[in-house]
């Protein structure tokens, strides 16, 4: 599961002798016999530092193939995020946690995950929507109502205490939507302090910031920004097309194809000086959020504008893209 405590125990290493092994002992195979071509374009534009490459997601796997290819080719690594949920199988966990990859959390999460273990079932679509209106509406320091609940919830997930992600719930000191609200504060205090580890020491972080798997592009969500400017990083947009057919479905193993790589111009922080926040902004907070998200968003926008010229026309915006989850069981695997 991921918790606090995981978040404090994730290793990185400039040079992850894991993402090595499986590069030689699986990558590589399955690209030499499958086979499949990996092509890297204009790798040049990218700047001898660390940097945030930005890129599409269109496939379960599409950032095997570049990572694999980086490596080989100009040895370079990489620690990309993922979501939270990954970490909730023992060994899928342990693949995630010495591979250089980056848990992110969401309240969403955080509320399913606690709801699992308190109830011994994920909420319904009903009680996730009540939860996660009231929690956000408390983060952005709004007073709601509280929404009524059976008796069932009101005794077992709002009233009694417990330690489920690392942080003790006391309902005599605080309410249920203040507790997700903290855990959350925490986990990305924490989650940020990775990101800036990772550039310290020498490695790229890989970010998709349409969020979910879709073929063609989608909105970008701010995240990146809070973190690009935040560290006053360089932003490399990147441009895949083709993995989709390479990784069709859920198997690792890639099919014969051709992926592309296509790497735009560096995006450097004075360059988006327009979009540039106060000294004082924390990412992830969200009364900052909402006081500089023009900004934030106007910043992804030309991001992924950018992504959209290097991709291929069936992958660039439009219709058909794909179904986007809601509800909680998009926080759950299998």
């Amino acid at each position: 599961m991921l918790d606090i405590p995981r978040l404090d125990h994730i290793p990185l290493s400039p040079t992850p002798l894991s993402q090595k092994i499986i590069g030689w002992l699986g990558l590589g195979p399955n690209y030499t016999f499958a086979p499949v071509k990996i092509e890297v374009v204009d790798f040049d534009h990218v700047p001898s530092g660390s940097v945030i490459y930005a890129m599409n997601h269109t496939d379960r796997y599409n950032y095997w193939p570049f990572q694999y290819r980086i490596w080989r080719d100009y040895d370079r690594y990489t620690a990309t995020w993922v979501k939270g949920k990954y970490y909730e199988n023992w060994l899928l966990g342990k693949f995630m946690q010495y591979t250089n990859n980056l848990p992110t959390v969401s309240r969403g999460y955080l509320i399913t995950r606690d709801f699992l273990s308190a109830m011994n079932r994920p909420p319904s679509d009903e009680e996730y929507t009540n939860l996660r209106r009231w929690v956000d509406a408390v983060s952005r320091g709004e007073s709601p109502a509280v929404p009524v609940f059976d008796a069932e919830l009101e005794k077992s997930l709002l009233g009694a205490a417990r330690n489920v992600l690392g942080y003790a719930f006391d309902p005599a000191r605080e309410s249920y939507a203040d507790y997700i609200n903290e855990i959350f504060r925490i986990m990305m205090e924490k989650f940020v302090g990775l990101n800036r580890r990772c550039l310290e020491l020498g490695l790229d972080v890989l970010i998709f910031p349409q969020g979910t798997r879709s073929v063609r592009l989608l909105p970008g969500h701010i995240g990146l920004a809070e973190l690009a400017m935040s560290f006053k990083a360089t932003v490399v947009p990147v441009g895949c097309s083709g993995s989709d057919h390479v990784y069709p479905g859920g198997s690792p193993f890639g099919k014969k194809g051709h992926i592309v790589y296509r790497m735009g111009q560096p995006i450097s922080h004075e360059e988006m000086e327009r979009f540039h926040l106060p000294e004082d902004f924390v990412p992830f907070d969200p009364q900052h959020e909402a006081t500089h998200r023009a900004n934030l968003q106007g910043y992804v926008d030309v991001v992924m504008d950018r992504i959209n010229e290097l991709v291929d026309p069936q992958y660039q915006f439009g219709e058909g893209g794909g179904a986007v989850e809601t509800g909680s069981r998009r926080f759950l695997t299998g």
